[in-house]
């Protein structure tokens, strides 16, 4: 007899309430963001990553992106844009040969405007690459559309030379918590501490794949690389957040180190040489800091760093004046202070411009000003911190800064009277 009340029990947690229970996760991380606002554009959209129709493909000075919601979140990948609003919609805008929009946009001219994303889930966090992108919602899947490519051109997304038009759900069993693009790779951070890592491998920045599989993977193919997988270290590491930059993946561990791995050819990831790294390392040169570093973010070749109190650091290379510290300065190989701003609350990098959103929402920018993001009207470099201007910014707090490879995203909203 009591064999079967065992069995019987045991029937229960096997049930499908058992499994519709354990679903209910919602996923929350200090990066997701709730601050709503207005979206501005800047700099070169010839490709419709601007957003403001087939007219307008050039802005010296912020311009106002016209979009049926208040939004939450912005990501300018590298010939798009990714708007999140506050009820968890997301609209996209700007090149979509590869399926970076996520919507059909056979119609002409409909990649030009803002267009909303089909999909039934309440999204909190969008990420950008490329032509990928990829969105978190609030029970922590992942969906992801576009492609990823390598040096000779479009490796697939999911399935290996395919591109997805449309979102198409990650495998990946944990729940995660926030997900983070390089220009072709996507890296999630899950409840429990994981790094998963998909897309590109050639420059290591998925961390898990070989130096002799990092080509289209190798003799495993290109599964290898586009499958989802889990980065090992030796020793379990229990990471709290993650970061990328082009070609390059920062990760936080609960103790309060950073891991990098990726392209370092200037010292971008604060290696000693400029070898990439096809496994996590170790940064010992983020020591120095006698507080925590809450954010990161890279360029093509260099990489921004924030710590608790709020100043900005830069390493990697110099040219165009991307590291902010003044005319004439030299590729650095640890991170260094950059000069001149007030407490800063969030960095970011294009492929060669800086940028630096501080705790009062004044918008810093400096490096290349060929395609007028830097938002002085100019097309001249910038080698020191420059506060942005333009009528768009006039009593508006900028929250969040975004860049492309031509084109600059923000989310500013109304100052309050006081």
């Amino acid at each position: 007899m009591p064999a079967k009340k065992t069995g019987t029990k045991r029937r229960t947690i096997d049930s499908p309430v058992g499994v519709e229970e354990a679903k209910k996760v919602k996923v929350s991380h200090r990066s997701h963001c709730k601050e709503a606002g207005q979206v501005l554009v800047l700099g070169q959209g010839d490709v419709g990553q601007l957003g403001l129709g087939e007219d307008i493909i050039e802005r010296k000075k912020p311009a106002l992106v016209s979009l049926p919601e208040k939004m939450v979140q912005v990501v300018a990948g590298g010939m798009h844009t990714v708007c999140l609003s506050e009820a968890g919609h997301i609209y996209t805008f700007g090149c979509n040969d590869e399926g970076a929009l996520g919507r059909d946009t056979s119609e002409e001219g409909s990649e030009m405007v803002p267009g909303k994303v089909a999909l039934n889930e309440k999204v909190i966090q969008v990420s950008a690459g490329d032509s990928h992108t990829a969105a978190l919602t609030e029970d922590g899947s992942v969906y992801i559309w576009g492609s990823f490519r390598d040096n000779n051109g479009v490796i697939g997304l999911l399935e290996p030379m395919k591109t997805c038009p449309v979102p198409v759900k990650f495998p990946v069993t944990e729940p995660v918590v926030k997900i983070a693009s390089g220009n072709d790779h996507v890296v999630l951070l899950t409840l429990d501490g994981n790094l998963y890592t998909s897309g590109s491998a050639e420059q290591g920045q998925l961390g898990r794949v070989p130096e002799h599989f990092s080509n289209r993977g190798g003799r495993k193919g290109l599964e290898r690389l586009l499958v989802p997988q889990m980065v090992k270290l030796r020793g379990k590491v229990h990471f709290t957040d993650a970061f990328c930059g082009a070609y390059l993946t920062f990760a936080v561990s609960k103790e309060g180190y950073v891991y990098g791995f990726g392209l370092s050819n200037y010292h971008q990831l604060g290696t000693k040489n400029t070898a990439m790294c096809f496994v996590p390392v170790k940064l010992t040169c983020f020591k120095n800091s006698t507080t925590a570093w809450v954010d990161f973010s890279g360029g093509q070749h260099h990489s921004l760093c924030l710590d608790a109190e709020g100043q900005v650091y830069s390493l990697g290379r110099a040219e165009y004046g991307r590291l902010g510290l003044g005319e004439g300065a030299e590729e650095k190989s640890e991170p260094t202070p950059v000069p001149a701003m007030e407490p800063v609350k969030g960095v970011s990098c294009g492929a060669s411009v800086s940028y630096a959103v501080t705790r009062q929402g004044s918008l810093y920018a400096w490096g290349m000003g060929t395609n007028l993001q830097l938002g002085t009207g100019e097309e001249e470099d910038e080698w020191s911190p420059v506060k942005m201007t333009g009528k768009q910014l006039e009593n508006r707090e900028v929250l969040q800064a975004s860049s492309g490879g031509q084109h600059t995203v923000l989310l500013v909203k109304d100052k309050q009277e006081s």
